[in-house]
């Protein structure tokens, strides 16, 4: 209870404040705590209503509290509704005096309307009384003015009248010279056209080919113009190069004299720069100490001025001191070595010197590249003190880095002679640098005069000399605007328009300025001369000061006076001239000066108010007190109007202007004041041409647009009449603004230039006669534009039959151009065509064109009409495939389409012959080229394309390598003339000479491409061409015909043979019959690319042999082919050799000629017998072999005992014990030594034709024996000759009897016997002879038998020198047995008489 009686007491002492305040608030506040209080209390006796049983006298306080609070409350709703009455009575109190401050306020304020009102209408009456007085005096000017604008009006049109006619007589000089030039034209082409016939005519009755020659003649006529341009351009390129020769010797001596002069003078102008320098340095010393309190900054012109005469004088003694000085020194350097030197002493002391300057600058070589250029660079390249004040001392430092591919060094040598007194240098050299490294250089300067200098800093480095530029500039003004005109633009007189021009000063000095007029100007109006009211003012603001150098510091800026760093500066000038002189003002007299500083700007304002209406144009200048400033000037322009409305754009230029097009353009209307305006046309083009609105309000300072559409239709030149020149198609409208009360109206001109809209198509009608349903026929218009304007066309709704190009017959056509279209018609079927052909332009406007045709089916038709063969090399071929097919097999034309021509008549059914039509001359080989087709088959054509050079330009060719320069023109000349009278076999012989390949390699190896297109046309008729041959041709109509196109490029060789002047036939001639002969040759790849090749096969069991192919041929590399050439029979041998690559096949020809050997032995049969020889000795015997065939015979001699089979023979059994009787073996008993008991000599070689050949056989024999043999072979000749001989011991021999041995000797090896062991063999056994004699009784008397004994001796050496004394004797006995045994004792004498 205490609680709540603590809170009431604290709302309570609330209420209470509240009702102080006696705010609005308060009420609401109070409601919400009473509501609050009743919910608590009513809280209260619910929660405490159990403890009110057992506390009675709690329960009546709560009772009295209770109603106290109740009364409370309603006093408080009593105070509640005082307050609300009192708080509508301050509203209704506030709302009063708020309506008076404001009805007040008001009064005031419409007060001070009218006052402002009346004094604007008392201005307005002074200023209508000003302008009443102004428009009195101008009204003579106006008049002037007027007179003067008809007077120019007229002078304009007269311009205008004599423009229009000379441009009508330029039009009517340019159609004549026109005409005569088409006229020459044509006269030429008519001259040109009878020369081609004359030419024709007689080449015909020469019988030559007319196309071939006139081609040649047109190709010669453009050779010569092609010459002779040839020769102009080299004239001219010879005379630019003479003169460009000229200019550089005039540049080269003119160079090599300042050189001279320069190296000449140079010690000496140094020295006298030096000096001339000290001399001013000197002087400005003197001058200062003289005067002390006149220290200044002097300038070059005070030190040239004031010089005193000590100075001079010194300088003079210095100059003539410098000058011995100087003279002594060339000499000491003319002749470093005295007199008496010796030429060994003067030498060597040279090679010293050399040996020294090449020991201080070598070049610089790093990895094989020598280092070229400046050795260092300078940060910063150029050394510039800005700016510098005399006596003080400026510093800078520069950063010099090694630039060079290795390690460097830098040394510094000077500055500049006549920058030493000025230029300090401080540089530690560093030593050696790496390439990158830097070092520091610090120039310290120190001017003494106030002039600019340029010199030098140069360093050396280990590669040479190089130097630093050295620039000092002194303060300068550098002064600019930043526009030249200024323009006002169009205003109403009475008006104030300001513009700004800004002054700026980028230099380090100032200067005072004067604004003025031109001096040539008076500032007054160009067109009416009146004066202007002008206002003049400058406003200069200095902009933020820029240090040019941390070190410098100028004086002007030390001025105290100055509080902040801009500095503003108004000079303000009022150009007020007296009534009685306004007629004529002159700005000149007045002026505005000021000054700018350093590195600042300044505006000056320009105010321009017109009192006159006119253009105005004045013409201003800037001048400066530095004489070394020019003045600026610019211009200021202006137009002033007295009416208060105009038009911005008086003259509205429509441009060009179709016919029957609508034209629109805004014009734009301004105003001062708020008028009603009337817009009117003219009546002549009222039908033509509309303004919309025709009246309009527009309101004061604002633009009103006016739209202006025109129509111009055909009749507006008889409708516009004076407005429209007819010659020029000009129009000039003019268009008039009426303004209400007013008298005088606006007027502005509309300007265009009408042109028609036309497309003309020549010709009008196009007939394309006959076409097939296999091709298409083209034809040519021209459709010409006859506006002057560029017009869009295409060609629209095209028939599938007809094709327009080119771009579809879609473009755009320029003003009077005319455009050549080509029409493609292609039919479909065979009828009758008649259509026609639109053409719409981008105004929509259609063109017609007429068009007729006739289709035709032609009773055969080609499987492919175009051939386009791939890039065939020169002598290389190409094939293609195509068929002649016949599809007409029935006449029911309603089932298909059937061969007709238009709606003629159907071809029969049947064989169909065609015949193709080459021309002549033409690479192109169509086989067959004659033929019959039958109904529903075929026939296989094939098409041949071998691209060669023309027999002509090969001739010419040939004729320009073999001939120089005279000789080639007559040469030229003379086959020519006798070209119509070469003959085939001229031709011939030409085509086989040496120059006339070389003249085709070099061609091939030239040759850049060639295109060609042939039209190779197919007749077709009607039967069998077997069937006609004999009898008459068979008819055929010209309308059926085929054509073939084919399309023939023609490219260099890939491989060329460059072996016997790239002769691709390789002729081996004739050649014996066995024989072999190997021929190489060279092929080389001439194009850009790796090539792999292939060859085409040989014929095996042929002649020819392909030794070693090559495999790839390297860009520009040469490799051998080997081929062999052996005939096995005589005749004519001929194959070809392909050598194929990716690009191109050369084809190899391969010709020779085998021919059978003739020859004739001196050995009779088949055998040379050697006869009887003594063992150990030799005999020899000659034979000899003629050639009687007309081709050198190569041999070869071969023994059989010699060849590599003779041991696989041995092996074998003797032919005694395998064969029958008789000798099948030629080799026979062979030495024991194991040489060759034949030798022949020679054993090989050539015969030539009709020639012998002698050979010498040889026979050596090491033991006896009577079956020495040998077989000796002539290889290629097929000639075999048996060599036989026999040997004994003995000078004399017996031969004869029956044989007691073999012919073979024992297959054991035989030592051989010394000569005492066969001696002694000899003595104790005796040779047998053994003869058989078989005697036959006959019946009747019988024949005696007969056998015969030779006995011989052999001629030798060895018993030469011997006499024979006694003569030989030898006893035999002879045994007969028949009946009986008898013997008989035969003695044999025997002599050798040697004769």
């Amino acid at each position: 209870m205490d609680t709540l009686g603590a809170i009431i007491e604290r709302h309570y002492i609330n209420i209470n404040y509240w009702n102080s305040k006696t705010n609005v608030s308060a009420l609401w506040h109070l409601n919400c705590f009473w509501n609050f209080l009743l919910c608590k209390v009513l809280t209260l006796l619910f929660l405490f209503f159990p403890l009110f049983k057992c506390n009675s006298a709690a329960v009546f306080r709560l009772q009295a509290m209770h109603r106290r609070l109740c009364d409370e409350l309603g006093n408080e709703k009593d105070l509640e509704s005082k307050i609300a009455l009192m708080l509508k009575e301050n509203v209704r109190i506030m709302l009063i005096r708020f309506l008076f401050v404001f009805c007040r306020k008001e009064t005031e304020a419409w007060e001070a309307y009218e006052r402002r009102h009346q004094k604007v209408v008392e201005d307005a009456h002074r200023n209508h009384e000003k302008a009443v007085q102004f428009l009195k005096r101008s009204t003579s000017r106006i008049r002037q003015k007027k007179a003067k604008e008809e007077l120019k009006t007229q002078e304009h049109m007269e311009k205008r009248m004599q423009a229009v006619l000379s441009l009508k007589n330029n039009i009517t000089s340019n159609r004549e010279t026109l005409r005569t030039l088409q006229v020459r034209d044509k006269a030429k082409a008519l001259e040109a056209k009878k020369q081609e016939m004359k030419m024709s005519g007689a080449i015909l009755a020469e019988g030559g080919d007319v196309t071939k020659e006139i081609f040649l003649h047109k190709q010669r006529v453009e050779l010569e113009r092609q010459k002779q341009e040839f020769t102009e351009q080299q004239k001219s390129r010879k005379i630019e190069i003479v003169a460009r020769i000229f200019q550089e010797e005039a540049y080269v001596e003119k160079q090599r004299k300042h050189q001279a002069r320069a190296e000449a003078p140079r010690s000496q102008g140094k020295l006298q720069d030096s000096l001339r320098w000290r001399i001013k340095t000197w002087q400005y010393i003197e001058n200062a100490c003289e005067d002390p309190k006149s220290w200044r900054t002097p300038s070059a012109c005070s030190l040239v001025d004031d010089k005193s005469s000590s100075v001079v004088d010194f300088s003079e003694k210095a100059l003539q001191d410098t000058i011995h000085e100087n003279d002594d020194e060339e000499a000491n350097e003319t002749d470093p070595k005295p007199l008496g030197a010796s030429k060994m002493e003067r030498k060597i002391f040279t090679q010293n010197l050399e040996k020294l300057r090449s020991g201080i600058i070598h070049k610089q070589v790093v990895s094989g590249h020598e280092f070229k250029g400046c050795p260092f660079y300078s940060k910063p390249s150029l050394i510039h003190f800005k700016d510098f004040d005399v006596g003080k001392t400026y510093k800078k430092k520069i950063i010099l880095i090694n630039a060079s591919y290795s390690v460097n060094f830098c040394k510094l040598v000077g500055v500049s002679e006549h920058l030493k007194d000025f230029i300090n240098i401080h540089f530690d050299p560093p030593g050696q640098m790496s390439a990158g490294m830097s070092c520091e250089v610090v120039v310290t300067f120190k001017p003494m005069i106030n002039e600019v200098l340029e010199g030098k800093v140069t360093f050396l480095a280990q590669n040479g000399s190089f130097s630093i530029s050295l620039k000092c500039t002194t303060k300068r003004c550098v002064l600019a605007l930043d526009k030249e005109l200024i323009d006002f633009g169009t205003h109403v007189v009475g008006d104030t328009i300001s513009r700004t021009i800004i002054l700026t000063n980028s230099g380090a000095l100032g200067t005072r300025f004067k604004l003025q007029t031109s001096a040539g100007d008076n500032g007054t109006c160009t067109t009416v001369k009146s004066s202007l009211e002008r206002m003049v003012a400058l406003d200069g603001i200095t902009s933020e000061e820029k240090a040019s150098s941390s070190l410098v510091e100028s004086s002007i800026y030390e001025n105290k006076e100055q509080v902040s760093p801009v500095h503003t500066e108004e000079v303000t000038l009022h150009t007020s001239l007296p009534e009685s002189q306004k007629t004529e003002s002159n700005l000149g007299s007045s002026h505005i000066e000021g000054e700018i500083g350093p590195f600042s700007s300044i505006k000056l304002q320009i105010i321009f108010t017109p009192s006159i209406p006119g253009d105005v144009r004045a013409e201003f200048e800037i001048t400066f007190d530095n004489p070394n400033c020019k003045p600026l000037h610019f211009c200021v322009i202006g137009i002033s109007v007295d009416v208060p409305v105009w038009v911005p754009n008086p003259n509205v230029d429509l441009k060009i202007c179709m016919y029957d097009r609508l034209y629109q353009d805004c014009i734009v209307i301004r105003t001062k004041a708020a008028l009603r305006l009337k817009f009117e046309v003219c009546k002549e083009l009222s039908n033509h041409m509309e303004l919309l609105p025709k009246t309009g309000y527009i309101q004061a300072q604002s633009s009103f647009s006016v739209q202006l559409k025109f129509l111009p239709r055909h009749s507006l030149p008889e409708d516009a009449g004076k407005y429209f020149d007819t010659e020029t198609r000009v129009l000039e409208v003019p268009m008039t603004i009426m303004i209400a009360d007013k008298t005088k109206p606006i007027e502005f001109i509309v300007h265009a230039i009408v042109t028609t809209s036309d497309l003309e198509i020549s010709p009008v009608e196009v007939n394309f006669g006959y076409c097939t349903i296999y091709e298409a026929v083209q034809t040519t218009i021209t459709l010409t534009n006859k506006s002057i304007l560029p017009q869009e066309f295409g060609f629209v709704g095209l028939p599938e039959f007809v094709e327009i190009q080119p771009s579809d017959g879609f473009g755009i056509l320029l003003p009077l151009e005319s455009l050549n279209l080509d029409i493609i018609f292609k039919a479909n079927k065979a009828k009758e065509y008649s259509f026609e052909l639109t053409c719409k332009s981008e105004i929509n406007r259609q063109f017609k064109l007429s068009c007729k045709a006739v289709g035709v089916h032609p009773p055969l038709e080609l499987s492919h009409s175009l051939v386009k063969f791939a890039a065939t090399a020169l002598n290389d071929v190409s094939t293609a495939t195509l068929y002649v097919i016949n599809a007409h097999v029935s006449l029911n034309r309603f089932t298909h389409a059937v061969p007709r021509i238009g709606k003629g008549e159907i071809a029969p059914v049947g064989p169909t012959s065609f015949e193709f039509l080459v021309p002549e001359d033409s690479p192109v080989t169509i086989m067959p080229s004659v033929g019959t087709v039958l109904p529903g088959k075929k026939c296989l054509i094939q098409v041949y394309f071998r691209p060669v050079l023309s027999e002509q330009l090969i001739r010419e060719e040939a004729v320009q390598m073999l001939c120089s320069a005279d000789a080639q023109r007559t040469m030229l000349k003379k086959i020519r003339e006798s070209e119509m009278q070469v003959r085939t076999t001229h031709i011939f012989e030409l085509s086989s000479s040496e120059e006339y390949i070389a003249a085709q390699y070099s061609l091939i190896r030239n040759f850049t491409g060639k295109f060609e297109r042939y039209i190779i046309p197919c007749f077709v008729a009607s039967g069998d061409i077997d069937e006609k041959r004999r009898s008459e041709n068979l008819k055929y109509s010209p309308y059926n015909t085929l054509y073939l196109e084919l399309h023939c490029p023609a490219v260099a060789p890939s491989v060329v043979v460059t072996s016997e002047n790239g002769k691709n036939i390789i002729n081996f001639g004739e050649v014996a019959v066995g024989h072999r002969i190997i021929k190489r040759i060279t092929i080389q790849n001439i194009s850009q690319e790796q090539l792999a090749l292939g060859f085409s096969i040989l014929n095996p069991n042929g002649p020819f042999l392909l030794i070693s192919p090559v495999g790839t041929l390297e860009p520009g590399e040469n490799q051998f082919l080997f081929i062999s050439f052996c005939p096995n029979e005589s005749k004519l041998f001929f194959e070809t050799l392909d050598i194929r690559s990716i690009k191109a096949t050369l084809t190899l020809s391969i010709i020779g000629h085998g021919v059978a050997p003739s020859i004739a032995c001196s050995v009779e049969g088949e055998v040379l017998d050697m006869g009887y020889v003594i063992a150990k000795e030799k005999v020899t015997s000659t034979f000899r072999i003629q050639n009687t065939s007309t081709l050198p015979l190569r041999y070869s001699i071969k023994l059989e005992s010699l060849s590599q089979t003779r041991d696989k023979e041995q092996q074998k059994l003797p032919f005694f014990i395998t064969s029958p009787p008789g000798r099948t073996d030629f080799v026979g008993t062979q030495n024991y030594s194991g040489l060759s008991v034949f030798n022949i000599f020679p054993v090989e070689g050539v015969i030539e034709p009709g020639k012998s050949q002698d050979f010498t056989v040889t026979f050596s024999p090491d033991h006896e024996s009577l079956y020495y043999s040998d077989c000796l072979k002539v290889v290629l000749f097929a000639r075999v000759i048996w060599l036989k001989g026999a040997a004994r011991n003995h000078m004399m021999f017996v031969e004869g009897g029956d044989p007691l041995d073999v012919p073979m000797e024992s297959l054991a090896i035989t030592s051989p016997m010394s000569e005492e062991a066969a001696k002694g063999e000899l003595e104790e056994t005796a040779k047998s002879l053994l003869l058989s004699l078989e005697y036959i009784q006959a019946e009747t008397s019988g024949t005696p038998v007969v056998r015969e004994l030779k006995i011989g001796a052999i001629r030798t050496a060895q018993f030469a020198s011997k006499k024979p004394d006694h003569p030989l004797m030898v006893a035999a006995v002879l045994t007969l047995k028949g009946d009986i045994k008898e013997s008989y004792k035969v003695l044999f004498i025997a002599r050798v008489v040697c004769t």
